[in-house]
């Protein structure tokens, strides 16, 4: 059994139901190998995207990872003229994670959070658990429970 992960914590304290599911990460970091890998639906497979607006404020998008973010309905989405992406080298330092184990639960600070709205698609979808290696799989409504979330169609 491996170790539980921050966001496994968090989902147990709020006693959120999941199911984790963990990878040899020097195999694949990126989400869509990830979800090959594990034979994982790519559709139901999502992964963590942070960036950053002209107001300063950042943003958390989460997608499917055989998806990519469409920037103009993520702006909308949040209600900003523009977003984009951060720069990888400041991920860690805002949110706690490294890339490839970035999850929208437990980040150092809580930021708007917007699920691609085809995860209402599946009664539940992955996301990382918070570290290479480590994925959780809870219902997308869940989420609600944690963070501060809205789903939108915001990709490509």
């Amino acid at each position: 059994m491996q170790d539980k992960t921050n966001v496994m914590r968090i989902l147990d304290q709020k006693k959120i139901q999941y199911t984790s599911h963990y990878y040899n990460p020097q195999e694949a970091i990126a989400g869509l190998d990830v979800a090959k890998l594990l034979n994982e639906n790519p559709a139901q497979t999502f992964k963590t995207l942070v960036t950053v607006a002209k107001s300063n404020n950042h943003y958390v998008f989460v997608i499917p990872v055989e998806c990519e973010l469409d920037l103009k309905k993520a702006a909308k989405a949040v209600g900003e003229k523009n977003v984009e992406m951060i720069k990888q080298k400041e991920l860690l330092p805002l949110t706690g994670y490294i890339h490839g184990g970035c999850s929208p639960i437990g980040m150092k600070k809580s930021f708007s959070t917007v699920i691609d709205s085809s995860a209402l698609d599946f009664s539940t979808i992955i996301v990382s658990a918070g570290r290479l290696g480590a994925q959780v799989e809870l219902n997308p409504k869940d989420f609600e429970k944690v963070i501060r979330i809205k789903f939108e169609n915001i990709t490509i």
